[in-house]
């Protein structure tokens, strides 16, 4: 009996650290990193400064954990991506799941879109660009020519718009992920065949 009630301890425990992300990320969102503290942060969540210290030295320690949280999907594709042949498949297969994982993070898109001076500054914006790189390298061929080394870049950038650009539109947030989703397979698609044509 007791070893139920401590694995139902155990995973609550667990659950803190990403109860700080998500009220600490949703702060960050509304009123800006700078203007967050970590004291405002454990009263939204009803525990101590000290509580929250035991998950968390800095601000940017929390901002960080998001960042690590919600880009793992990232990571994974990039990954799998190395592994796949340079097709057109394995292009438009990762700008569909670049798509999903992008809905998955949304929040923390948001906040670096609307952050971007205090992303600069902190660890999180090299972790992104690198990431970014590493996403073009595997949908860039080699020796693309530069109409389609921007259409790939392109092709990232208009997801990422897609995220924002939205936001005021009354539209289904499925259907805005999907025309968004075909503009971005339309440009690998068209840089991939002019590489390939040549």
């Amino acid at each position: 009996m007791g070893g139920t009630m401590d694995g139902t301890r155990q995973r609550r425990r667990g659950n803190t650290r990403q109860r700080i992300q998500d009220v600490a990320l949703e702060l960050f969102a509304q009123q800006g990193y700078e203007k967050t503290s970590l004291r405002e942060i454990a009263e939204h969540l009803d525990v101590t400064k000290a509580a929250l210290y035991y998950h968390f030295k800095t601000k940017e320690e929390i901002l960080v954990g998001i960042f690590e949280d919600l880009s793992r999907p990232l990571e994974d594709l990039i990954e799998w991506g190395h592994t796949q042949p340079h097709s057109l498949e394995t292009k438009q297969e990762i700008i569909r799941r670049y798509s999903e994982a992008l809905m998955g993070a949304a929040p923390l898109f948001r906040f670096m879109q609307e952050n971007q001076a205090t992303i600069r500054e902190l660890r999180i914006g090299d972790m992104f660009k690198t990431r970014m790189l590493g996403l073009r390298d595997i949908l860039m061929d080699p020796d693309a020519d530069l109409v389609d080394q921007v259409r790939c870049v392109s092709a990232l950038f208009t997801m990422h718009a897609g995220m924002h650009v939205f936001q005021d539109v009354e539209s289904d947030p499925e259907e805005q992920r999907k025309a968004v989703l075909e503009v971005a397979t339309d440009l690998i698609t068209q840089a991939h065949r002019s590489s390939a044509g040549r």
